[in-house]
């Protein structure tokens, strides 16, 4: 092979790896950031109920409760959140 031929090639391969790297899109990482909550409990009294949830990583709950309207029955729900103080506190 001629030596021009051999420098060609070499920078026509690099020239296509630069393209192949610049064209592909990068890898970007994503961080589930969406909370986890666990059921803790239930209770129902006459037509509404209430549900406790528990997201162990933050220490945070969740309350929620179903609404209620006497013309149209079941609305909505709404729910509380707040969190569990932390065990270092005394």
């Amino acid at each position: 092979m001629k030596r021009t031929s051999v420098g060609a090639i070499v920078v026509a391969s690099v020239a296509a790896t630069t393209l192949l790297f610049t064209m592909l899109p990068a890898a970007n990482s994503q961080i589930r950031a969406n909370p986890s909550y666990l059921p803790i409990g239930t209770s129902a009294s006459g037509n509404t109920s209430t549900v406790w949830f528990h997201e162990p990583l933050s220490g945070r709950t969740l309350a929620c409760q179903t609404v209620n309207t006497p013309a149209s029955g079941l609305t909505g729900i709404q729910c509380v959140s707040a969190k569990f103080p932390s065990q270092d506190t005394p």
